[in-house]
């Protein structure tokens, strides 16, 4: 186990990938402006960063259609693709300390996570699809006579993938291993607060192997070279990860453009329900305070809105305040840490805003301050309980480290709350009673249902959601449906 000291000495070696990666190789924006990305943890600025637009995008999708239509990638054999994407998978691995590093210092995510989850869990997870790639079969279709009918799949062409800042390498292989594993091109843009790891990512991959032109990364921001990617007559598909708002700026410009299809995971504010037959109150709070402290409440799925059945709300909220009272929020570096800061000031503000206009109306119960000297973008681990559930932080997603608390007093009531929100990702049910578990889980309008532990995920399972949620799903086989089309063709008999 690596200690706080490694991590800063290795953290003193990074050399940022700071230009845009272009049909194979690094260049600058064509009229060399740049922006800043920064360390949350201290304010310090970590890189300038080409701050791609419209000639950008435009230049790396000919360089993604050019290579899709050459058929080095797009036409290979389903083992050569999967050895390649072996290899991409293998370049992860190796450098592991590295991105870890870059995700840690570029979001503030802890060490803890990016080293033992994000990196090698990028790794696998590319390893995965990798994996299914001469396993996923057509379909021939039942015809009268001596007809025959195949149904195939085939690539879509350029996907253009858009991912946010809060797990911005593994939410970028979540994009772009199904996509590659299925034949297509893909122009990855990353969040604007952290691109180093996508940079780094796209270098490894090209070294690996992976032809020119299949995988390339614009960094920049959403107005300028997400627009640009969203209203780009020559991409097929955009995949993107992120707020209801700006998906909805995607369904926009696919309608503005080509009618290109639009896959969307969005925004959530996800139930937590607890009831008084589910008897230790003590892992029920672990969960609960890893379901919103997790990436400093950074996550879509977290789970913000915690209800839970009158007998035991006091104990369980008393139990669920001292853990965030207890948990060490600081450096992400150091490997004791429990929770980092949030992404950026910008977004402490609006963190805080939130938690400010929460205390006229709810009972704070642990937390509610930034964190008291810190240079960075700390606030404290904050529990509300008494939340009205008309009000802001019980409707509205914060994305931070910010739980509300609400009883109900039977099962129809905990349903009906939980699913009187415009979001619909994903849910919890903690419960000794597997009949309740099922009735809950089956009558929530969520994408996951989590019965005694929280987030549940895996690549072998499909994850998405539903109304502002968004209607993509990442993960599984599944996913090849965002990222093939099918063809058929009918061959008549004589």
């Amino acid at each position: 186990m690596r200690t706080h000291d490694d991590w800063i000495r290795l953290a003193s070696t990074i050399e940022p990938r700071t230009r845009a990666w272009i049909d194979g190789e690094f260049v600058d924006a064509a009229d060399g402006a740049t922006f800043e990305t920064v360390n949350p943890a201290t304010g310090a600025v970590l890189a300038h960063v080409a701050r791609c637009g419209p000639r950008e995008v435009d230049r790396a999708v000919l360089a993604a259609r050019r290579a899709f239509d050459a058929g080095s990638w797009s036409r290979a054999a389903p083992r050569e693709r999967k050895r390649i994407l072996f290899a991409v998978a293998d370049a992860i691995e190796g450098a592991t300390d590295e991105l870890a590093l870059l995700d840690s210092l570029d979001g503030g995510k802890r060490i803890a996570d990016t080293s033992t989850i994000d990196a090698p869990g990028s790794a696998a997870i590319l390893r995965w699809y990798a994996e299914a790639i001469d396993k996923v079969y057509g379909e021939v279709a039942p015809t009268a006579g001596t007809d025959l009918a195949i149904v195939t799949r085939e690539p879509v062409g350029v996907v253009g993938a858009v991912v946010p800042w809060n797990y911005p390498l593994e939410t970028a292989i979540w994009k772009i291993a199904p996509a590659l594993a299925a034949g297509n091109s893909v122009v990855l843009k990353p969040a604007e607060d952290t691109p180093l790891s996508a940079l780094r990512l796209a270098e490894l991959a090209a070294a690996a192997g992976l032809p020119s032109g299949v995988l390339n990364v614009v960094p920049g921001f959403g107005h300028e070279a997400g627009q640009a990617l969203g209203m780009h007559d020559d991409v097929d598909v955009i995949a993107f990860t992120g707020s209801t708002e700006v998906g909805k700026k995607f369904l926009e410009y696919a309608g503005r453009s080509n009618g290109k299809a639009v896959w969307l995971e969005c925004g959530g504010k996800s139930a937590n329900m607890v009831f008084a037959d589910a008897t230790d109150l003590d892992a029920v709070a672990d969960f609960a305070a890893a379901g919103i402290f997790t990436c400093s409440g950074q996550v879509c799925s977290a789970t913000s809105r915690l209800l839970v059945e009158r007998p035991v709300v006091a104990e369980l909220s008393d139990r669920i305040a001292a853990r965030a009272r207890a948990l060490t929020v600081g450096d992400p570096l150091d490997p004791r840490t429990g929770m980092g800061p949030l992404v950026s000031g910008r977004h402490l503000d609006r963190v805080r805003g939130f938690v400010d206009r929460a205390r006229a109306t709810a009972h704070l119960i642990a937390g509610g301050d930034v964190v008291a000297g810190a240079a960075g973008a700390f606030l404290e681990p904050t529990v509300f309980a008494d939340v009205p559930t008309d009000s802001e932080l019980w409707r509205e997603e914060v994305f931070g480290p910010v739980l509300a608390i609400v009883p109900f007093d039977d099962e129809a009531q905990a349903v009906r709350l939980a699913n009187d929100s415009p979001y619909g990702l994903a849910a919890s049910v903690f419960t000794d009673s597997v009949h309740r578990a099922l009735r809950v889980a089956r009558a929530l309008q969520v994408g996951t249902v989590s019965v005694n532990t929280v987030d549940a995920l895996d690549v072998t399972t499909p994850f998405g959601g539903r109304k502002r949620s968004g209607f993509g799903r990442d993960l599984s086989l599944h996913a090849f449906d965002n990222y093939t089309t099918l063809k058929t063709t009918w061959f008549a008999g004589r």
